[in-house]
């Protein structure tokens, strides 16, 4: 066997290189959007056991919704891209593209045990430039096909040394292969047909029999003329041991699935829903179609589901014509590879195993699968068309007459796909290009005008978006997903209306149920997520929350293990205070899913609204657990132990704030946080540098300005108060408890009794009934000497808190006061040097956490999903204080807001 050399290595790489360099600039798309940005088992923080557990997208294996598509070592690879360079995409397709070269190098060592030198050169060449290849190169999620195809090619040219010089069996190659074909499974599960194309090499390559010569030994056999020649029982013992290894493969592999097969719907792949004869005459159509992609790959297409190709409904249909022409020409090749010993039966007999063997998973002959043609899949049965283009160049090369000519068509054919596939690699670069592109080559794919829409979607330019979503339901009246995607689109235009009449029509083109018939196993499980959007656009209406809690039911009653049902239905059961109901909900959505830290999370919200912190904190701590650097989580639980008031808790606080502001530098929330909690521990520097950094990320934070000046002034730095009462009181005129503040500072430290009276006046300008307000207005009189105007006022300031016992007390200073005054004949408006201390109250806290949600879908059926714009106020009570005084701290504006947690 010649060995490939340096210079081949070389240029088969330069080739490579030249061809993809542009796809480095492409981002993620497509799938990749699902396998790489949603895929939580590619984050340091999950754990390295998931990506056994769970498939290709994340999905845990054991739920319906799961693609059953079981590639533990891909993700593996995803997950060191990101660890190198997180989402980065430019590296996920640089290593694309190196696992690309490296199968071109494997393949070309392979070629050189059918072809010559040049020739199998031709197929190497013609492989790593042929355009068929850009879905699984380009696009990201193509490694599993680039992958598998390293270790199905290895796992084959191990098998090839495993028959010694003599003709014994040698056991470590075979012993390699079993571990290869293995790892070639955990990539993608075609892997596992390298085990056929070993079988065939053995028995009509190494063994050199044809079929005639088996069939003939068989029947000597069983005549009983002659036992098993010692050659054909060591092919034999070699095969059963493959055999054997691949059958406790496929045993794991079924038992890793739980031996159900993935829910596809018509949409995917129409012909397999499709009755007899339709379904076979559609399906053996597809082959031909394939064939006709690797024959001529001008018109690429990303997604062929749905519409794409039509039925074959009749066998009058003239595209069965093709199918004739298919089957009768491989026939022929097939006899031809079968009935003689020479090197070009070999030759073809090999290259027919790699086309037709590989295919057979995705052949939809055998199971049905999720589409109806998919381009990444003809990666390695490409292999054997390259091997028979190169094969058919070898024989006419080698006459005089047509050897230049041959060598021009491959040099044009070389040419025209390497410039082919540098033009396709721009079709990826993002999701717009991707499906314009495809629309440009099929227009009877509602799911291709339905993903144009998605990328416009994420431009927010929902408008046009609009168009295609309308379109897609014209090109598939009874598309549930796209209807859905029309409702959602109406609702981001603010067009409720319209966007319930959408959601509508796709719950009216929903299955109806059926008495004693699994409803999950005829309707994909994303469309039941309509009744969840129509749910949470209608509770946006308080009168309709009854109605909206009818449409969860109703979807949990179609599928009792539908998590999101009940997670949307806690939070809608949350806004009704129904509270007990709520918690029950998010309890048996853990049932379906413990490992969802998002749902303890939510079950903590619930404990808080129940005034059971301790339980909050125990579901907060479970959500840590299962992921630390959860950021609603870490604030939350934070700001619960802040509030308990226990300084036990607050070095652990202290420690989540911390770790919340490493993941949201930008929120001012954190580091108010982190300074309410350095006041309480007294550590006043620490406390002023926080606030001063929450107000230097958000001008004008109301309660970081405040407690900052209040800071100051219980630091006997008052004056350093003012400007920051200034400040507060320029982006809120209307802070009452600034205002306080800001007056008590001016009468009691700048000694400007005409300021602090401006001050209290504008406090009850806007609140008459302002008991504090009034009562140190009341003071500023005494400090004026206005002894009858101080009487009057405290008068009234007692009428409007009876119970204050501090008011009645300075009343009957006052009034002394003016007795004394009057027994000795002073006047009663000129008194001097009358002072009166203003009682201060222990200032109280106010904290309040909002917690808001929201979650879109995404894909061909995408949809909105989780709670809507749902606000949790967690708040504690306040007392007014009386005197001069202001309350310690107050709540969090508004502007503290953490989005829901999602599904």
């Amino acid at each position: 066997m010649a060995v490939v050399s340096w210079k081949e290595i070389l240029l088969l790489t330069g080739l490579v290189v030249g061809c993809y360099w542009n796809s480095l600039s492409c981002g993620f798309v497509f799938d990749d959007v699902s396998a790489i940005l949603d895929n939580k088992d590619l984050r340091p923080s999950t754990p390295l056991r998931n990506l056994f557990l769970n498939d290709f997208w994340g999905t845990p294996m054991a739920e319906e919704r799961s693609h059953k598509s079981y590639r533990p070592l891909t993700v593996l690879t995803f997950r060191l891209n990101y660890l190198f360079s997180e989402l980065s995409a430019s590296s996920y397709h640089m290593l694309n593209v190196v696992l690309h070269a490296v199968v071109c190098v494997l393949f070309l060592r392979v070629c050189r045990l059918f072809l010559d030198k040049n020739s199998s050169l031709v197929a190497a060449l013609l492989f790593a430039v042929h355009p068929i290849h850009t879905e699984a190169v380009t696009g990201v999620v193509g490694r599993a096909e680039l992958l598998s195809s390293i270790f199905l090619l290895a796992a084959f040219l191990a098998y090839t040394k495993s028959t010694g010089a003599d003709h014994t069996i040698v056991w470590p190659p075979i012993a390699l292969t079993v571990v290869l074909v293995a790892a070639a499974t955990l990539c993608k599960e075609q892997g596992i047909t390298v085990v056929g194309i070993c079988c065939v090499h053995e028995v009509f390559v190494a063994q050199g029999f044809t079929l005639p010569m088996l069939l003939d030994t068989l029947r000597q056999v069983l005549q009983g003329k002659d036992g098993f020649p010692y050659a054909v029982l060591q092919t034999l013992l070699k095969l059963i041991v493959l055999v054997i290894s691949t059958l406790l493969l496929v045993i794991v592999r079924v038992q890793v699935i739980q031996s159900q097969l993935p829910v596809f719907t018509r949409f995917d792949n129409p012909a397999a829903v499709s009755p007899t004869p339709t379904r076979q005459l559609t399906f053996n159509y597809l082959l031909p179609v394939n064939a006709w992609l690797l024959l001529n790959p001008s018109e690429l297409c990303c997604d062929w589901t749905m519409g794409t190709i039509p039925l074959v409904e009749s066998l009058l249909d003239l595209r069965n014509m093709a199918t004739l022409l298919f089957y009768t020409f491989l026939g022929l090749l097939a006899y031809h590879s079968l009935r003689y010993r020479h090197s070009s039966a070999k030759t073809v007999i090999m290259a027919l195993s790699l086309i037709v063997l590989p295919f057979i998973p995705a052949s939809n002959l055998f199971f049905p699968v999720g589409f109806v043609v998919a381009e990444r899949v003809l990666y390695v049965p490409s292999m054997g068309f390259c091997v028979l283009i190169a094969h058919g160049f070898k024989i006419v090369s080698h006459k005089g007459h047509l050897k230049k000519i041959s060598w021009l068509i491959i040099g044009v054919l070389l040419t025209t796909h390497a410039v082919k596939t540098f033009k396709r690699n721009w079709d990826w670069e993002s999701e717009y290009t991707l499906f314009t592109s495809a629309l440009k080559v099929n227009k009877n794919n509602a799911k291709l005008w339905n993903n144009v829409g998605h990328a416009l979607e994420n431009q927010n330019n929902y408008a046009k978006a609009l168009q295609y979503f309308l379109q897609a339901t014209r090109v598939q009246p009874d598309d549930i997903g796209a209807h859905m995607n029309v409702g959602r689109t109406y609702k981001n235009l603010n067009k409720s209306k319209e966007a319930e009449d959408a959601y509508l029509v796709a719950k009216s083109l929903m299955p109806q149920v059926i008495p004693g018939k699994k409803y999950a196993t005829r309707v994909a499980p994303n469309h039941l997520n309509v009744y969840i959007n129509l749910a949470n656009l209608i509770r946006a209406n308080e009168s309709r929350l009854e109605e909206a809690d009818q449409l969860y039911r109703q979807a949990i009653s179609m599928r009792p293990d539908f998590k999101q049902a009940y997670i949307s239905r806690g939070e809608l059961l949350l806004k009704m205070n129904k509270l007990t109901e709520a918690r029950d909900a998010y309890l048996r959505a853990l049932e379906l899913d413990r490992t969802n830290a998002d749902l303890w999370y939510n079950l903590a919200i619930v404990n808080i609204e129940m005034k059971d912190p301790t339980e909050a904190l125990k579901n907060f701590n479970h959500a840590l657990e299962l992921n630390p650097r959860h950021k609603l989580a870490l604030f939350n639980s934070a700001l619960l132990m802040q509030e308990s008031g226990e300084p036990k808790f607050w070095p652990e606080a202290n420690r989540r704030f911390l770790n919340y502001v490493e993941e949201e530098p930008e929120d001012a929330n954190g580091y108010f946080n982190l300074g309410m909690l350095a006041m309480d521990a007294n550590e006043n520097a620490a406390a002023e540098r926080w606030m001063r950094k929450a107000i230097g990320l958000q001008a004008g934070f109301r309660s970081a300005l405040f407690n900052l000046a209040l800071l100051y002034s219980q630091s006997k730095r008052e004056i350093d108060a003012l400007p920051v009462l200034d400040e507060l009181l320029h982006h809120h005129p209307e802070h009452i408890k600034g205002l306080i503040l800001k007056g008590d500072i001016l009468m009691n430290h700048k000694k400007d009794t005409r300021g602090a009276k401006a001050c209290f006046e504008r406090i009850l300008h806007m609140d008459p009934t302002n008991v504090q307000g009034k009562h140190n207005l009341c003071v500023v009189y005494f400090e004026e000497r206005d002894l009858p105007r101080a009487e009057r006022c405290l008068e009234e300031t007692l009428a409007l808190a009876p119970n204050e016992e501090y008011v009645r007390r300075h009343l009957s200073i006052v009034r002394g006061k003016i007795a004394a005054m009057s027994a000795a004949g002073q006047p009663l408006t000129s008194a001097g040097g009358a002072t009166m201390a203003a009682k201060e109250e222990k200032p109280k806290r106010v904290k309040v956490e909002v917690a808001e949600g929201k979650e879109e879908g995404r894909g061909a059926d995408a949809v909105g999903k989780g709670a809507g714009d749902e606000k949790n106020v967690r708040k504690s009570s306040a007392e007014s204080l009386g005197g001069a005084g202001v309350d310690q701290s107050e709540s969090l504006d508004s502007s503290q807001s953490n989005k829901r947690t999602k599904e």
